[in-house]
C-alpha cells in the first residue's frame, strides 16, 4: 500500500467517524412497538426549520429522555447506543426581540417546537424546557446554512429495494454501515425521509414492507438519519413561532 493510499483511507475513516458522531443521540420515534429511531441532528434540523420565521430566535437545542427510569424495553433491537423508547424532553435557549412580550414569545416558540416534534416527526415529547438567554434590538438577518445532504446508498437487496420503494423515503443512507444491516435476530434499515411526510409514518411503512420482503419475516428496526426539505416540509406543524399552532394529535 502506498503512502497516498494510506492517507486516503485515513481521511475516509476520519470522515466516517465525524459523520457518525455528528448524528448526535439516536432518539426513539413513537413507542416501544414502533421499532424506529431518528438521529438528533435530523430531528433538530426539522425543528429549526419549523421555527425559522420572524420572531424569537432558537439558539441551542438538545433532545433528551424525559424520564429514564420509566423507559420501556423496545420490542425491536435498537441501533447501537440508541435511547430507549419513552417520553422525551426538548431543552433549548432562545433570543427574544422587543417586538413581543417575553412570556408570549416563549410560549409561541414552545408550542411550535412541540407541534413540529409531534406532527412532522412523531417524537413523544412531554416537556419543552425553554430559557431566554439573550435580548436583541432587531431581528437577525440571514439564515443558517442548510444541513449537509444525506449520503445516498443504492438498494442492492430485496430488503433495500422494498424500503426504497416506500412513499416518503427520500433515499437509503449508510452512516452506521450498510443501508440494510442483517443481524442474527433482526434487520435494521437506515434511510432519509422526505420532509413532506411524517418520519414515524414512513418508518412504520418501511418496517411492514421490509418484513414482507425478507425470508422468515424478522423484526425490522428503522433509523432515520436525515429529513430532506421535500414538498410539504413547511406545512401544518412546521410553522413559525408567531403562527397559530394546532393542538398536537
Amino acid at each position: 500500500m502506498t503512502t497516498a493510499d494510506g492517507s486516503q483511507r485515513a481521511q475516509g475513516w476520519t470522515a466516517a467517524v465525524r459523520q457518525r458522531l455528528g448524528l448526535g443521540r439516536l432518539l426513539p420515534l413513537g413507542g416501544p412497538a414502533d421499532g424506529a429511531w431518528i438521529s438528533e441532528r435530523a430531528a433538530a434540523a426539522v425543528l429549526r426549520r419549523a421555527v425559522g420565521g420572524p420572531g424569537p430566535v432558537l439558539l441551542e437545542l438538545r433532545i433528551a429522555v424525559a424520564d429514564a427510569e420509566a423507559s420501556p424495553v423496545p420490542q425491536v433491537p435498537p441501533p447501537p447506543s440508541a435511547l430507549p423508547p419513552g417520553p422525551l424532553r426538548i431543552e433549548a435557549t432562545m433570543a427574544a426581540t422587543a417586538h413581543q412580550p417575553l412570556p408570549a414569545a416563549a410560549a409561541a416558540l414552545r408550542a411550535a417546537l412541540l407541534a413540529a416534534a409531534t406532527q412532522r416527526l412523531g417524537l413523544v415529547v412531554t416537556e419543552v424546557d425553554l430559557e431566554v438567554t439573550a435580548l436583541l434590538d432587531t431581528a437577525p438577518e440571514g439564515a443558517e446554512p442548510p444541513p449537509e445532504p444525506p449520503r445516498p446508498a443504492e438498494p442492492e437487496s430485496a430488503a433495500a429495494r422494498a424500503a426504497a420503494g416506500v412513499t416518503g423515503v427520500a433515499t437509503l443512507t449508510r452512516v452506521l454501515g450498510p443501508p440494510v444491516h442483517t443481524g442474527a435476530d433482526h434487520v435494521r434499515v437506515e434511510l432519509a425521509t422526505d420532509g413532506g411526510h411524517r418520519a414515524l409514518d414512513v418508518a412504520r411503512a418501511v418496517r411492514v414492507a421490509v418484513t414482507r420482503a425478507v425470508d422468515g419475516h424478522p423484526p425490522v428496526a428503522v433509523l432515520v438519519t436525515a429529513v430532506t426539505e421535500g414538498p410539504g416540509a413547511q406545512g401544518p406543524g412546521a410553522q413559525g413561532p408567531g403562527a397559530q399552532v394546532p393542538s398536537a394529535g
